[in-house]
């Protein structure tokens, strides 16, 4: 396979360590996603999780007989490391970066790139789905590509839910950066629009 083939991964703990997931999205040079996949993997630390999602990401491109990859993950530390931009310090992370380094060798050319949390969106709703089911899963809804960045709530913003009409008013802005922010979720299980 001779187009370029871009890996998103993604990495979580609930407790760091704690119950942690990954999350892997391998996309055809047209954006199609060929593989998405999370992955339960027990107890671990965030960022082993987002080495073990990076490895397994490089692992499905290699099944798929990739040979120029892009990889896109929204952990600066793990893509600085990658990119030799920062030291691995941690025996367990240097294992796993060593590991991580040996798969990328296998491939004829690669890029290692930043890509913001809103932008990494799948890999994340797999990791999340895998923490929530504690075992592998396929099946995320994608959001679109396109969507517009997330803006910081402010107090006084409404939201409304479209099925069943319900509203909250927001009375403490959260203090997360922007591109952190989950859309409001109504007990019904409908995101809310603002108003």
């Amino acid at each position: 396979m001779n187009e370029w083939i871009t890996l998103q991964f993604d990495g979580g703990s609930r407790g760091n360590p704690g119950p942690a997931g990954i999350g892997v999205v391998v996309r055809a040079a047209d954006n199609t996603p060929l593989v998405t996949l999370g992955r339960f993997i027990g107890t671990a630390t965030n960022n082993v999780a987002e080495y073990k999602a990076l490895i397994t990401a490089m692992e499905e491109a290699l099944k798929l007989g990739a040979q120029k990859i892009i990889i896109r993950g929204d952990s600066e530390l793990i893509i600085k490391q990658m990119r030799g931009e920062y030291r691995v310090k941690h025996p367990d992370m240097k294992m796993l970066y060593d590991e991580a380094q040996a798969l990328l060798g296998e491939f004829r050319e690669h890029r290692i790139e930043h890509n913001l949390r809103h932008k990494n969106e799948l890999a994340d709703k797999l990791a999340n789905l895998a923490m929530d089911r504690r075992k592998d899963v396929t099946d995320a809804d994608e959001s679109p590509i396109d969507e517009p960045s997330p803006r910081a709530t402010e107090k006084g913003d409404q939201f409304l839910c479209p099925k069943c009409g319900c509203a909250i008013e927001v009375q403490v802005p959260s203090k997360i950066r922007p591109h952190q922010l989950k859309p409001f979720v109504c007990q019904c299980g409908t995101k809310m629009n603002p108003k």
